[in-house]
């Protein structure tokens, strides 16, 4: 008579789990998590509450490959990055998205008051001027689960096209800086 009873519990808990998020942190796409500008502890960092630093190992001349990181230091409460930042390259009138590296594993990370943590662009330059390049002037990018975007002006060089609107450029998951 016991096993009844037990069994309607624990089916009651997993589907209130099920219901809650049950700690399924398999990346699942829910971009409601934190979708708010402003972090609340545990939740998805806010671009508001976030300091960037960039620092850029620059491409030296047309074909080669450049790194661009962007160390973000977080001036708020405890707060999440979940994948990978979405990364625009805007130039005069256009812009293009930066596909994520495929060989990159996106991970969560959990980054506390004054905590830091990097990602980076990789691209490659182009002949400045050329037909076959993006004359790129600012960065935007934004945060998984954030709905503001922060920027930064880039002075590294033109940057290669594969196609149309489609940059020679990568941008990696979210690393921890090792704080």
């Amino acid at each position: 008579m016991r096993a009844v009873p037990l069994t309607v519990t624990a089916l009651a808990a997993a589907l209130l789990l099920t219901a809650c998020g049950g700690g399924d942190d398999s990346g699942s796409g829910d971009e409601s998590k934190g979708a708010g500008t402003t972090a609340s502890a545990g939740g998805a960092c806010a671009a508001a509450d976030l300091g960037q630093e960039v620092a850029a190992n620059a491409a030296p001349s047309a074909g080669d490959s450049g790194n661009v990181t962007v160390t973000l230091t977080n001036k708020g409460a405890e707060c999440t990055l979940d994948g990978f930042p979405t990364v625009e390259l805007a130039a005069d009138g256009t812009s293009a998205k930066v596909a994520e590296d495929e060989a990159a594993e996106a991970q969560k990370l959990t980054l506390a008051a004054q905590g830091t943590a990097t990602f980076t662009i990789t691209y490659v330059r182009a002949a400045e001027g050329g037909d076959k390049g993006l004359a790129v002037k600012t960065v935007k990018f934004g945060l998984p689960g954030a709905s503001a975007d922060q920027s930064f002006p880039w002075s590294y060089g033109d940057v290669s096209l594969k196609s149309e609107k489609v940059p020679d450029a990568t941008v990696s998951a979210f690393q921890s800086a090792g704080d």
